[in-house]
C-alpha cells in the first residue's frame, strides 16, 4: 500500500525539484569562464556541479579549467549578473507542477520553497515562470544555515508557523534528504532532479518519477 503523508505544510527545493533550470545556470557559468579567459565546461560537466549553491558552482567550474578562481566574492556577483539577465531563458518547471501545486493549494496545504539558491534568483525565477503564487514564504541561500542543516527547513517551517511533524520536504537531493531527517521531516525525493547519487539510496520515505505523483502520496 501506497504511504500517506498527512501534511498540513510541503515545503519544496526549488531547482531539480519545481523546475528544471540547468541549462540557464550552466550558461551564465560558461560565460563567465570564457569572461575570465578560461573555457566553457559545456552544459553535461556542468549539470553535474549544480547542488550546493552558487559559491560552489563556481569554484567547482573554475578548478576544472585550469585552477582556483581567486575573487571568489567577485566572480560570484559576476555570475549573478549573467544569470539574472537571462533567468529564464531555457528554464521550465517540470511536467505536472502547476497542476499539482494548485490542488496541493486548494486542498488547504501551505506550500513553501526552501532552496540554496540564493534568495533574489529563486524569487526572481518564481516569478518570470509564473509560479509563485501558491507559496506561502520562500527561504533563499542568503542564511546562516543552509541545507544539509536542518534549521534551513525549521525556519521556513516557523515562517508558516507549522511543527516538523505536520510537514513534508520533497526534494531531489543528498542535502534535502539529509536536512529534512535532521529536522524530523518525512522527506519525498524526485528521481529527476541533480542528485549526484542515486535517490533511492539516500533513504527518503517516497521517491517519485513525476510531480503529480505527490497527490497520491498526501492525504
Amino acid at each position: 500500500m501506497t504511504r500517506k503523508f498527512k501534511a498540513k505544510a510541503i515545503v519544496f527545493d526549488l531547482d531539480g525539484t519545481l523546475v528544471d533550470s540547468a541549462r540557464d545556470i550552466v550558461a551564465a557559468l560558461d560565460r563567465l569562464l570564457v569572461e575570465r579567459g578560461r573555457p566553457a565546461v559545456g552544459f553535461e560537466a556542468g549539470r553535474a556541479m549544480i547542488g550546493d549553491g552558487a559559491r560552489v558552482l563556481i569554484e567547482r567550474g573554475f578548478a576544472a579549467t585550469g585552477g582556483p578562481v581567486g575573487d571568489i566574492d567577485g566572480a560570484l556577483k559576476r555570475w549573478f549578473q549573467l544569470y539574472a539577465a537571462d533567468i529564464a531563458g531555457h528554464s521550465q518547471p517540470y511536467p505536472d507542477v502547476r497542476e499539482t501545486l494548485a490542488a496541493l493549494k486548494a486542498s488547504g496545504i501551505a506550500l513553501a520553497v526552501c532552496t540554496n539558491k540564493a534568495d533574489a534568483p529563486s524569487r526572481q525565477l518564481l516569478a518570470e515562470l509564473d509560479l509563485a503564487a501558491p507559496f506561502a514564504a520562500v527561504v533563499g541561500g542568503d542564511v546562516a544555515h543552509r541545507k544539509p542543516d536542518p534549521r534551513h527547513i525549521l525556519d521556513t517551517l516557523a515562517a508558516l508557523g507549522t511543527a516538523p511533524g505536520d510537514a513534508l520536504m520533497v526534494g531531489d537531493s543528498p542535502n534535502d534528504a539529509k536536512a529534512a531527517q535532521a529536522a524530523g521531516v518525512p522527506v519525498v525525493l524526485v528521481d529527476y532532479g541533480y542528485s549526484h547519487i542515486p535517490v533511492r539510496e539516500l533513504g527518503a520515505d517516497a521517491v517519485i518519477s513525476r510531480f503529480g505523483q505527490l497527490l497520491e502520496l498526501v492525504g
